[in-house]
């Protein structure tokens, strides 16, 4: 299989996550992947959600998105509190899969905000946006247990996620925009490193597509989120 950029079929994008990428937040990251940079930050409020106050339990929910300079054409920013409906969508999936993997008892009544604001878009930013806002919101956890506010990180597990989809060479992992624009099959898989699945979301752009297809784009997929997982894993660790 050729594909536009030399990768292979089951190979994904060159990935950075640089940690510490703004002093103000308190967890922040850039993250690389191709030419899809996302800044994901992660700030900490002394408070919880509404409808989890007098309960002992935190939030954690998630706000995105894009720059206008960050695609082919400029992007109107959101005016008056409007967003349009795909940020919505996107920022309720990053919320969705990041406290899926938090223990919300144990992070007390705080809210942790992330957000994620692209500044380059070539393909799969709600998925990039996921993994490097985990690693932002540990990131802000490691920040609360020094700062005496928690006694342990109230995670369990690492969640990151990745696009797969079929174009017409075949099945692939990681599209970039090039090729998720002519793809037949579309999908996003979000996973934790015990193998669990925390949301599929998959689309027959121009055909359906059958249940042998749909396990080979799974198993492209957690061999994408495994190694995007190690990646996280290498980072996080360094800081403990």
């Amino acid at each position: 299989m050729n594909r536009n950029d030399g990768r292979l079929q089951d190979q994904i994008r060159p990935v950075k996550i640089t940690d510490n990428y703004l002093m103000s937040p308190q967890g922040s990251v850039l993250i690389e992947m191709g030419n899809t940079k996302v800044i994901c930050t992660a700030t900490v409020e002394n408070s919880t959600a509404r409808h989890l106050v007098g309960t002992g339990q935190g939030w954690v929910t998630a706000e995105y998105g894009m720059l206008p300079g960050s695609t082919g054409t400029r992007k109107k920013r959101d005016k008056g509190g409007k967003q349009d409906g795909r940020s919505v969508e996107i920022q309720r999936l990053i919320g969705r899969s990041l406290r899926s993997v938090v223990d919300m008892q144990k992070l007390g009544e705080r809210t942790i905000w992330i957000d994620c604001d692209v500044i380059q878009a070539d393909g799969g930013t709600r998925t990039a946006s996921i993994t490097g806002a985990f690693v932002a919101m540990v990131q802000a956890m490691q920040w609360m247990q020094a700062e005496g506010m928690i006694d342990e990180l109230p995670i369990t597990g690492y969640v990151s996620a990745i696009s797969v989809g079929i174009i017409e060479e075949g099945p692939v992992l990681d599209l970039c925009y090039e090729e998720d624009s002519r793809a037949i099959v579309d999908m996003n898989v979000v996973m934790n490193d015990r193998g669990e699945y925390i949301e599929i979301q998959g689309t027959g752009e121009e055909r359906p597509f059958n249940p042998a297809e749909l396990t080979t784009l799974l198993e492209l997929g957690a061999k994408g989120c495994s190694q995007l997982h190690q990646l996280q894993r290498e980072i996080i660790e360094k800081n403990v």
